[in-house]
């Protein structure tokens, strides 16, 4: 979303999930942006921007790497449910790979929604 809340830790900043209210204070601005932007495709990086706009009901697991289409006040438009690029520096590094070939895959198809191919 539009907020980033961190924990600090020495001279590092830890990220912490922002809670309903930031997501709340933050929809203004975010459905400003949509508004002016008005994009093809809204790519919905990770669990808390893909619940904060396409609702609780959606898992990244099972959501992610096809398109969503849902009624918005701009008409139907387009989402793309993916991960979000820091899970993949977190993700065990046996497995990071994998994980950041998933996410290349699913951004690939974006630009395929967004060329039309």
């Amino acid at each position: 979303m539009k907020h980033f809340r961190f924990t600090p830790r020495g001279n590092r900043r830890i990220h912490a999930t922002p809670e309903a209210a930031h997501i709340t204070a933050c929809k203004p601005w975010l459905a400003e942006e949509l508004r002016l932007v008005d994009p093809r495709v809204v790519v919905l990086l990770g669990a808390t921007a893909a619940k904060a706009l396409l609702g609780p009901a959606v898992r990244i697991g099972k959501d992610r790497g096809h398109p969503i289409e849902r009624e918005t006040t701009r008409g139907t438009k387009t989402f793309f449910v993916t991960t979000h690029p820091s899970a993949v520096l977190r993700t065990p590094e046996d497995a990071r790979d994998a994980a950041y070939a998933a996410l290349v895959a699913d951004l690939r198809a974006v630009a395929g929604l967004v060329s039309g191919s």
